[in-house]
């Protein structure tokens, strides 16, 4: 079912009856870097390595550098990406063509939050959208990705991408 079409049956069920529907600009946090620490060694850790994987992998494209944090069997929930480093690297390089740019000193990558709790580690992104009815519109949401950890390394992947992305 369509987004748009669960929003208007949610509306109805909850008498909104207006077409137009509010939102609050979705706002990254002043200082993304300190997000990614915890008191518990373990989380911790596992912040760091999805730091690493956020900031060298996927803002600088530093793929070379996937295996200091991602495990080798890793598991990809991704519809458009097969298991394993090699296809993630080949994803990234091949597919999308994307070349490696300096690794920053602070991320640059707008962030909401970042929960880790057991093995688990979620990163909420802020990302730009265009409005479907006024392409000159833009406005802001969010995605997310989240990794199991084992030993400091991501062996799992869930994001929201569908084949159709």
């Amino acid at each position: 079912m369509k987004e748009g079409m669960k929003l208007a049956i949610l509306g109805t069920l909850l008498g909104v009856t207006s077409p137009a529907i509010a939102q609050e600009a979705v706002v990254g946090v002043a200082n993304p870097d300190a997000l990614f620490f915890s008191k518990d060694p373990v989380l911790n850790r596992n912040k760091q390595a999805a730091y690493h994987i956020v900031k060298d992998l996927l803002e600088a494209n530093h793929w070379e550098l996937t295996a200091k944090w991602l495990g080798p069997t890793y598991i990809q929930h991704n519809p458009q990406v097969k298991n394993g480093l090699q296809p993630v690297i080949d994803y990234f390089t091949k597919t999308l063509a994307l070349k490696p740019t300096p690794i920053p000193v602070k991320m640059k990558t707008q962030l909401v939050s970042v929960v880790a709790e057991g093995d688990k580690v979620i990163v909420a992104y802020v990302i730009p959208v265009k409005d479907s009815k006024d392409p000159t519109k833009i406005y802001t949401t969010t995605t997310f990705d989240m990794w199991r950890f084992e030993n400091g390394k991501a062996v799992e992947h869930w994001d929201v991408h569908t084949k159709d992305d």
